[in-house]
C-alpha cells in the first residue's frame, strides 16, 4: 500500500497560499506537487509485529507497572526511569542546501556540539527530545523499539512551506518567509512528524478518513506530550497549540491547530480559517483523496485531539503520565486496533487499555469515559479487556446516530 505524505501543514492551507499570493505560488505549487511525487515515489509500509514476536521496543527499558499506576514519572531525581545502558539515541542532521536530494552533506552527528546553523541545532534538539521522552517515559529505545537512527535534513528546496516525514527520515523546509517561518522553530512539529514514524511502526493506521484522521492525531498528541515535557509543564500550564511558532507576525492566528479549541487556531484574510471541529457532530464529510485532504486527515483530527485534551485536563499533572500512557499501550500493543480503525473503535480501545493498566472504574477509566462522550463517543460499558477484535467491534457501535460521520473510515 502507498502511504500518503505526512506533512505539518495541510494541503488546504497551501491551496489558499497558491491563490492569494502569486510571487509565492511557484515554491507553493511545488510543495503541494513535491508532496504527492513523494506519495508516489516513498512508499511507507505500516510495520505490523509477525505473528508470535514480542512488540518491539517493550520491555527493553525497565520501569516498575507500580509506578506507573500510580502517575509518577519524575523529570528528575532517582525514581527517574532511565535508559538502559546501550540505549542512546542516534542522530544525524543533514543540510539539503535547499535541494531536494536526501539526506545531503551530514553537519551534525551524535556527539557533535553546535553547528552554528539554528535551523540544524533545532532539528538535533526535537530529535532528542522525541527520543528522551520514549525511552525514558515509555521505555522504547526509538521509533522501531530497536534504536533506529534518528535522520534529518534541514534547508529543503527554497521556501518550502512544509515538514515530513517520508518513511525514513525527517524534512524540513525553511517556510517562505512571509506567512511561515522556519519548521523546525516548533519541537512539537519536529515530535509530530517523528510521530508519524512511531505510527508506521507500531499501529500502522491508514492515512485516509478516520484511521488517517487518528494518524494526524496520534502525532499532535505526541507533539504535545513532548513539546510539554521539554517545558517541563503540567496538563493546567500547556497552551495546547501544535505549530506556535510556524507563522509569522503577519498572520492572523496563534498556531496550525489547537488541541484544546479546535477550530480556534487561526483566522486569516489569506489562509482562511481553521475547519477543525471538536466534536463528532461537526464531522467533515469529504471523499478520500488527495485534494480533500485524504477525506479530511487534518480536519477530523480535531475530535479525537480534544477528546485526549479533556482526558488529559480532567487527570491533571503530567500529560505523559497516566493520558500519555494510555495513549501509548493503545498505540503499541499488538492486534488491539485494525489499521482501518474508526473513531469509535479506536476509542473503544483506549477504554480497554486503561482499564487493563489502571483497573475497571479507576479514575483513569471514568475520566477518559467522560472525555470521549464529551466530543459525542459513548464507549459501551461492556468493552472486554484484552479482546482487541471485540473491542474494535464494540467501538464501531459508540458513535451517536447524530454524528456526521456514522460508518466513515
Amino acid at each position: 500500500m502507498t502511504h500518503r505524505h505526512c506533512s505539518i501543514v495541510p494541503p488546504y492551507v497551501l491551496r489558499q497560499l497558491v491563490q492569494a499570493e502569486p510571487d509565492l505560488a511557484p515554491a507553493v505549487e511545488f510543495a503541494l506537487s513535491d508532496g504527492a511525487q513523494v506519495r508516489h515515489r516513498r512508499e511507507v509500509t505500516a510495520t505490523r509485529w509477525p505473528p508470535g514476536e514480542p512488540a518491539p521496543g517493550q520491555g527493553i527499558i525497565a520501569w516498575p507497572m507500580r509506578e506507573r499506576a500510580e502517575g509518577r514519572t519524575p523529570r528528575t531525581g532517582e525514581d527517574r526511569p532511565g535508559p538502559a545502558a546501550e540505549s542512546a539515541p542516534r542522530r544525524s542532521v543533514h543540510d539539503a542546501q535547499h535541494l531536494t536530494e536526501l539526506p545531503g552533506p551530514l553537519v551534525r552527528g551524535e556527539g557533535d556540539g553546535p553547528s552554528g546553523d539554528a535551523s540544524v541545532d533545532e532539528a538535533f534538539a526535537g530529535l532528542g527530545a522525541t527520543w528522551e521522552v520514549l525511552a525514558r517515559v515509555y521505555g522504547r529505545d526509538s521509533l522501531d523499539g530497536r534504536g533506529l537512527g534518528l535522520v534529518a535534513s534541514v534547508h529543503y528546496s527554497r521556501d518550502y512551506d512544509n515538514a515530513f516525514w517520508d518513511g525514513r527520515q525527517m524534512v524540513f523546509g525553511d517556510g517562505d518567509g512571509v506567512y511561515f517561518a522556519g519548521f523546525t522553530r516548533s519541537i512539537d512539529v519536529v515530535a509530530h512528524e517523528l510521530a508519524h514514524g512511531l505510527t508506521q511502526y507500531t499501529a500502522g493506521l491508514t492515512y485516509v478518513g478516520q484511521p488517517g484522521a487518528l494518524n494526524e492525531s496520534a502525532s499532535d498528541v505526541w507533539g504535545a506530550i513532548v513539546r510539554q515535557w521539554t517545558r517541563d509543564e503540567t496538563v493546567e500550564q500547556a497552551d495546547w497549540l501544535i505549530g506556535a511558532e510556524l507563522f509569522t507576525d503577519r498572520v492572523e492566528g496563534r498556531a496550525l491547530r489547537s488541541m484544546a479549541e479546535p477550530g480556534t487556531a487561526y483566522d486569516d484574510p489569506v489562509l482562511g480559517r481553521d475547519p477543525q471541529p471538536g466534536h463528532m457532530d461537526g464531522y467533515v464529510v469529504l471523499p478520500h483523496d488527495a485534494d480533500n485532504d485524504n477525506g479530511g486527515v487534518h480536519i477530523n483530527s480535531g475530535i479525537p485531539n480534544k477528546a485526549f485534551h479533556l482526558f488529559a485536563t480532567a487527570l491533571g499533572g503530567r500529560v505523559w503520565d497516566r493520558a500519555g500512557l494510555v495513549w501509548y499501550d493503545t498505540m503499541t500493543t499488538r492486534g488491539l486496533i485494525p489499521r482501518d480503525v474508526t473513531f469509535a473503535g479506536f476509542a473503544a480501545a483506549t477504554v480497554d487499555r486503561a482499564v487493563a493498566r489502571f483497573g475497571a472504574g479507576s479514575e483513569v477509566e471514568r475520566a477518559l469515559r467522560s472525555a470521549w462522550a464529551g466530543v459525542g463517543l459513548e464507549v459501551p460499558d461492556e468493552v472486554a479487556v484484552g479482546g482487541a477484535p471485540d473491542v474494535a467491534e464494540a467501538g464501531r457501535a459508540a458513535a451517536r446516530p447524530g454524528g456526521r460521520a456514522a460508518g466513515d473510515g
